[in-house]
Order: structure tokens, then sequence, then C-alpha cells
């Protein structure tokens, strides 16, 4: 039976609605008169208090009226009990990225928003590169499964109505690859990746991406990308205007885009690297001294920099780049990232190591806005289910000023209705033991070795003598138990059982496969080829679960991608088998991409191993698309 609460006082607009969509979660109900009574004040702070007479909550934000009422439910038992929270960050959110193939259905971002508002989490920001709806641009998403003006807006509702700032990040000159690579939008290019500035042509364009960008949401706030801009003056520029710093070109182009969100009411902000990339010597973003006077120079009035590190896990070194965007005279917000792009698993290690420390530098300097960001590089192959318990992170963080893993664990139970450990273990999918991992590009196992071709292994010095089948049959058994104590996400954790389950049976095969023909062990090569049907179809049945568990969160555009690359494994592993059985019957005399001496590939001289986080580098030493 659902417990009953009556509220009265201060209540927040669209409490109402907001109460029902909640309450389920909550496991609460409504009603004017009985249960126990909730008093609503504003005030300057979050504050939940429970006692003999009832209950009461502060609220400084409408958002906060739905963290307390998730720290009211997570300490339901209690006669009494006083929780005060006062937030570091003004706002702290989640970037949502649906620009990697992956395009959250906008159930399912209604279901973030529902989580975001028992986390307190009051942000929400749409990463579309193309996959939005721009009247006048047909190919400007097609085929991307982008979002219509009326669904974004439906969602910006949704998100106002919970007390939540939803708002667009686009991309004003790089990453712009998939629209650029249509023919109808190719006379708009600097390179493959990057929009041509100082052209007019460009300028209409973002006018348009602009205007409908901003369309759906009642936000003024913009975030215009204008990151990783590798090129830019040295492609069709330079052919039409020769050699010019760097600096200048992105100087003008950024006065010009801004002229268009001044245009259009907004206030803009963007990814900061491109103000360091011209100082650095190796076109990077950390290695830089101070900031130089062009640097400075290259700032416009009114833009906020966004300050973006996945990586390092110092305080200092965060205080040391914080201090780096103070010299540049502008303000400064700040995105972390939660590892969704190392492959099928999330690496929870790394994501906390590199977070903790993050949060810590910008809550000293009094940055103003963190987000969180999952990105979906290289195929979206994590699902953002995975990313929930870091999301909680950011949320504790804001709110309790720190991190305290069993503290996140029970509110994360509480909020989300499952268990951290099964989240957090995710990262053993990444380090096999014995495996050691470089810091700023930590290895990423469980996506080389679903991928790496069983002829053709580029790890198998790598991974010479680390027990990785018996590593991926203990996750699977492990997960099997996971999904059945987690009901909520048994999908989510049924497919990881199957990952461990194909990772299993195909590494059963890395670990001896080379070894047996350089050996001419033509018994064991026998035993080999006579294994892989039953890969293959741990392969297949990965596949399949993959794709279900694509479809009840994504739309079906992207995973096309998905089953090209399982489709290849499944059928080299054919191939595989084919050429093995024939080699352990005479009929072969040798398999020369197994006999072949085995190189190191990614093994540092220390014995690390730096991650592989492109299918095209993990699996041939061929090219991939030439």
């Amino acid at each position: 039976m659902k417990d009953c609460l009556c509220f009265f006082g201060a209540l927040p607009e669209h409490f109402a609605k907001a109460f029902e969509l909640l309450a389920p979660d909550l496991d609460f109900t409504a009603a004017s008169t009985g249960g126990l009574q909730v008093a609503l004040r504003r005030g300057d702070c979050l504050c939940v208090e429970k006692n003999a007479q009832g209950a009461a909550i502060t609220w400084a934000a409408p958002v906060q009226v739905y963290r307390a009422l998730s720290l009211l439910r997570q300490h339901w038992e209690e006669d009494a009990f006083l929780i005060e929270e006062r937030p570091c960050f003004e706002t702290a959110g989640i970037m949502f990225d649906v620009s990697r193939n992956a395009v959250l259905l906008p159930e399912t971002i209604r279901y973030f928003l529902r989580k975001m508002a028992l986390m307190g989490l009051n942000l929400g920001m749409m990463y579309t590169e193309d996959t939005y709806e721009v009247p006048g641009q047909p190919y400007f998403g097609y085929q991307r499964g982008r979002y219509t003006m009326d669904e974004l807006r439906a969602l910006d509702d949704y998100a106002g109505m919970l007390g939540i700032e939803l708002c667009p990040c686009i991309q004003t000159l790089g990453h712009m690859n998939r629209a650029l690579h249509w023919p109808a939008l190719a006379h708009l290019k600097e390179n493959e990746e990057l929009l041509l500035a100082d052209d007019e042509a460009t300028y209409a364009f973002l006018e348009q991406l602009i205007a409908a960008a901003c369309a759906p949401y009642r936000s003024r706030r913009i975030h215009i990308g204008m990151d990783e801009a590798g090129g830019i003056g040295l492609g069709t520029h330079l052919r039409r205007h020769g050699y010019e710093n760097p600096h200048a070109i992105i100087r003008r182009h950024l006065a010009r885009v801004l002229e268009i969100t001044r245009r259009h009411g907004l206030s803009a902000m963007m990814w900061s690297d491109m103000f360091f990339r011209p100082d650095s010597p190796t076109n990077g973003y950390y290695d830089t001294g101070m900031p130089s006077r062009e640097a400075i120079d290259a700032v416009p009035p009114g833009i906020t920099l966004v300050y973006w590190d996945y990586y390092h896990e110092s305080e200092q070194d965060y205080a040391g780049m914080l201090a780096k965007h103070a010299a540049l005279g502008a303000p400064a917000a700040f995105t972390g990232g939660v590892w969704t792009w190392c492959g099928p698993a999330l690496d929870y290690a790394k994501t906390i190591a590199a977070a903790v420390p993050a949060l810590a530098a910008c809550k000293k300097a009094g940055v103003p806005l963190v987000l969180a960001a999952a990105w979906g590089d290289n195929g979206a192959e994590s699902n953002f289910l995975s990313a929930l318990l870091a999301f909680q992170l950011y949320a504790e963080f804001t709110y309790t000023g720190g991190y305290d893993a069993d503290a996140l664990a029970r509110r994360f139970a509480c909020c989300c209705g499952a268990q951290a450990r099964p989240f957090l273990d995710l990262s053993l999918f990444n380090a096999v033991p014995g495996m050691r991992s470089g810091a700023l590009r930590p290895v990423n196992a469980a996506k080389f070795l679903l991928y790496q071709d069983p002829l053709i292994q580029l790890y198998e010095a790598d991974t010479a003598g680390l027990p990785m089948s018996a590593h991926y049959a203990s996750l699977e058994t492990r997960y099997w138990q996971y999904a059945q104590e987690n009901p909520g996400f048994a999908r989510l954790f049924s497919f990881y059982a199957l990952l461990a389950k194909a990772l299993s049976h195909k590494c059963a095969w890395h670990e001896q496969a080379g070894r047996a023909v350089r050996e001419r062990d033509f018994a064991q090569s026998a035993r080999l080829a006579e294994a892989l049907p039953e890969t293959i179809r741990a392969v297949e049945e990965l596949r399949t679960a993959w794709r279900v568990l694509w479809e009840s969160t994504n739309r079906p555009h992207g995973f096309e991608i998905i089953d090209l690359r399982l489709g290849g494994v499944a059928a080299r592993l054919s191939t595989a088998r084919v050429r093995m059985e024939a080699f352990a019957a005479g009929a072969l005399e040798d398999i020369p991409e197994l006999s072949a001496p085995a190189l190191p590939y990614t093994r540092r001289d220390d014995g690390t191993l730096f991650g592989s986080y492109a299918v095209g580098e993990i699996v041939s030493a061929c090219k991939i698309d030439i």
C-alpha cells in the first residue's frame, strides 16, 4: 500500500502534475486530507524535516521539492530526521548525447527527466549535431532519427513541469561530418568535419540552424559547440584566402555566430579548447601554459566558456586548467565525462576517479555550472541507462559537496530502484585480471576483444597469458544474478550477461588459436574449430539482445551499425572455422594470419595498455573503408 501525503503551503507551479508523474517511483500518493501532513515553504536552501507533527520541506528552486521528496522516501522509516542541503553549484545536469547514432526515444528522455528531478539536477542539455528538424534543410538529420520541433517542444514542457531547464547544444563549426557528407551541403565544407568560415553561405545556413535549434525551448541558453575544430583555415579556406592565424579565423567566425545568437535573444556558451589548441605544440588542450595574448583577445564579451575534461585524476590538474580559463576573462562552466564511449561497457572506475577531483576543484573555484556528459562516440555502444549511477554521483556532490560511496549507493537505490554494485562492476568488462591500464586513455578490453578478428589477432601479444575466458565466464554468472536482483534493469543486465558469454567463448579461441597453428597442434586446432559454432551462436544471441535493448531506449536508426559489426564478427568466425578445420585435417599447410609472430600493439614499455575506441583500429591492419 502506498504511503499517503497531504501537501499545503508554498507549492511550486505545476506541482500536482509533477507529483503525479513522480509518485509511482516514490511509492507515494497524495490526498487532500489524511496521511502525513507535508508543509512546503520557500527559502534559501533545501531542507526536509520529519517529526511527530508531520513533515516540512523548504525549497529554493522547484526541482529541490522533488529531491526533498526522494529524501523523505529514503528516510521514511525514521520517526524524526532533519536534512539541510545547500548546492555548491547553481546549475548541475546532464548532457544528452543524441548525435552518435543512438537517438533517445522521447519517452526515454522523459524517464531521465523524472530521475533528474528525484536527484535534484536542474539542467538537461540536448547535444544535437544534426538530429533536430531544420525547416528548409531536408538532408539535415536525414535517416538519422532527428527530432521534430513538436517532439522537442513537448520535452521542454515536460522538463519545465519538473523544474528542469532543457536547452540546445549544437555545432556551429566542427563535428559536422554527418551533415556535410551529403552532396547537397558539400559547398559548406572547410574539410570533412568543419564548416567553412568567412563564407556567406555558411552564415545563412547557421542562421537556419540556430533559429530551428532554439525554437522549441523556453530556455534562452544555447551551446554553440565549436570544439575540436582541427584544420580550421587549412582546407578550402586556405585555397581561397591563403594562410592565416587560426585564432584570427576563429575570432571572426565566432563574432558572426554570436551576431546570430544575439539576434535571437540567446545567451551563448561554447567549448573552450579552441582557445588553447593553436598555442599547443601538439594541437592539444591541456598541455599549454597560461593563455597567450592572441587567445585572450579572441574571446568575445558575453560568451561562457565550457571547460571539458574527462581524463585527469588530480584536483591540482583541474585547478590549473580552471586558472587558465579565468585568465581568458570569460565566465567558465565545466563538463565532466561519464566513460560510455569506450565500448559496450561503461568504465565506472575511470569515471569516478576523474569526476570527484574535478567537482572538488570546481567547487573551490566557484564554478556555477557543471554537466555530466555520457558521450556515444563510435556507435553509442553503451546504453544510456548504464550512466544513471554517474548522474546520481554528480547530483550528490552538488548537494553535499563531497563523495561518499555508501551514501551514493543508498541515494541511487531510492531514486533509481537498483543496486549500485552492478553498475560499478561494469568496469570489470574492461580490465581482465593482470591487465594494466594507462591513465588518460584507459584500456577497454570488452570492445577490442569483442571485435578482434579471429584470424588477424592484433591484440594477441598484448593479452598473452591473461585469463580472459575464465574472467568473462565469471561475469556471465554475476550478471545473470544482477538481472534477477534488479528487475527494473533486467533487460540491461541480461545484455551484459550475454556480452560476457560471447566474450568468454571468443576469448577461448583468442587464447589458443595462434599457438595451436604455430606449434602445428592439429588436435587442438580441431577442438578450437569444433567450438566455433557455439561461439557464433553466442554472438548472434548477443546481437538479438542488443537490438531489443537498443529499441527499448532509442530510435531504430543507428543500430544498423551494430548489426554490421556483429554480423561481421559472426562471418569472420565462420571463415576461421573453415580455415582451422582445413588446417587440422592437413588440407591447408598453414594459416599465415595466425602463424605470424605476435607483436605488441597497444602495450607500452611499462606493460600498460591503452584503449582502442574505434572499430576500424581493432579489426584489421587494413583500412576498413578503403
